[in-house]
């Protein structure tokens, strides 16, 4: 498929998510008749339970039609253990920061019988833009396949791995909401967060039998003047043919628990600026497992784990005398374990570590942000202790309103390469320990 084809493909689709009749967007409550708790563990999400995973699957269409629109918003403070040697952002001071992070208008819920969506224009305060931030449209065909239940699905969609019904390797896994205005950390997975916005997919997938995931997908990438106009920053370049995407994954269902354990991959080769020529070629390949303790459905354990690895190929780097070194490797792990009592106190621990090859043309000294040794390992912890009020089947204004207040603390052992003075001008990895407070709600 063409990038002009994808463009026409998502316009067509979002025109006609328009004019019919993950987060916890209350448009799907409406739509299902169902509280936030059947769908997302914590009474707010983004984590999906196994019903929420069978709702996903099922292209957002079960329940009736409603007019599928929500609106969302969440509003932070930022303090970070040392104030940044510039300012944090162009309307922000360098420490100590409130920011009304986004405001979100979601076109989410059922379009036509097997046909929904979850489509969010977002507009940041802190950048002062709006733009197009997520779209997934989905068709999902329920069957059978050898006398069991099967669902066959088709999504136009514009990022890797926003398709995954476990969310191990989205900006959907833990912490979605974490703090913006820090020290940018180096050496971030491609598929983690690389291309998403910039790209238009067509992926297929099976969920047979409740128990197996399997998905394949190619992107390819969006044109400079589409977007403009969606306010998208190009900023990865262009993808040379298609980037190609697959997932597979075993759940284990056993009532009160259930397990899951998945494959992914992908693999894109990007020019950075747009021109005919070498590329830069990245191949991501990772293993996942998650867990959760359902009991009662109302005081639930949930983990995660995930082991991404990223090979590249720098050709045009090279070519651009930008680098001397070709191939480059990239390692990140996390984890996380979280428990939610009566689907209201959260409270979740994770740690996270990456590293990679060392590259000091690639990785440069650089007040706050850089990498005095050249490497982008970054290792730390994160605790987070949250309060979900509503989204449960007795809560007052059930299902117009949903509300998240939370206290998140981020703890470094290293940053870019080190873990004193690792930017060449000072900056220990510990000034960078940030507390972080939101209030997140939905309409």
């Amino acid at each position: 498929m063409t990038s002009r084809g994808i463009a026409l493909s998502i316009s067509f689709v979002t025109l006609s998510g328009l004019s019919s009749a993950a987060l916890a967007i209350p448009s799907y409550s409406r739509q299902t008749g169902e509280p936030c708790t059947s769908c997302h563990v914590g009474a707010y999400g983004p984590m999906l339970t196994p019903h929420g995973r069978e709702f996903k699957l099922g292209g957002y269409s079960d329940g009736k039609a409603i007019v599928p629109l929500s609106l969302s918003g969440t509003a932070s403070f930022t303090h970070t253990a040392k104030k940044l040697s510039e300012p944090a952002g162009e309307h922000d001071g360098r420490n100590n920061n409130f920011a009304l992070n986004e405001v979100v208008g979601w076109v989410a819920g059922r379009i036509l019988p097997h046909l929904g969506s979850f489509i969010a224009i977002e507009y940041s305060e802190p950048e002062r833009h709006t733009e197009l931030d997520h779209f997934n449209v989905t068709y999902a065909q329920p069957l059978k396949i050898g006398g069991k239940d099967a669902i066959l699905g088709l999504t136009v969609n514009n990022a890797p791995g926003s398709t995954d019904p476990f969310q191990s390797f989205s900006e959907m896994a833990f912490p979605h909401d974490s703090p913006e205005l820090v020290p940018e950390r180096l050496g971030v997975p491609l598929l983690t967060e690389g291309l998403g916005g910039q790209v238009g997919g067509l992926n297929g997938y099976l969920w047979l039998d409740n128990s197996i995931y399997a998905e394949v997908g190619g992107y390819r990438s969006l044109s400079p003047h589409l977007l403009n106009t969606i306010g998208v920053e190009d900023e990865a370049g262009k993808v040379s043919g298609v980037a190609s995407y697959g997932r597979l994954a075993y759940q284990k269902d056993f009532g009160k628990q259930v397990a899951s354990v998945g494959l992914v991959a992908m693999h894109a080769a990007i020019h950075p600026e747009r021109e005919p020529g070498p590329t830069n070629k990245y191949t991501d390949y990772g293993i996942d497992a998650t867990y959760q303790y359902l009991g009662n459905r109302k005081n639930i354990v949930a983990a995660n784990f995930t082991y991404l690895i990223e090979d590249q190929q720098r050709n045009f780097d090279v070519a651009e005398e930008v680098i001397d070194r070709r191939n480059h490797h990239l390692n990140s792990v996390r984890a996380s374990v979280s428990y939610y009592r009566d689907n209201t106190y959260g409270l979740t621990g994770a740690v996270f570590n990456s590293w990679g090859t060392r590259d000091h043309d690639l990785f440069e000294e650089e007040e706050d942000g850089g990498s005095r040794t050249g490497k982008p390992n970054t290792s730390g912890f994160i605790v987070q202790a949250d309060w979900t009020p509503f989204g449960k089947e007795d809560s007052p204004h059930s299902p117009l309103l949903n509300l998240r207040l939370g206290l998140q603390y981020t703890g470094y052992f290293k940053f870019n390469g080190a873990s004193n003075n690792y930017d060449g001008f000072g900056r220990d990895a510990s000034d960078n320990n940030a507390v972080y407070g939101f209030m997140s709600v939905a309409f």
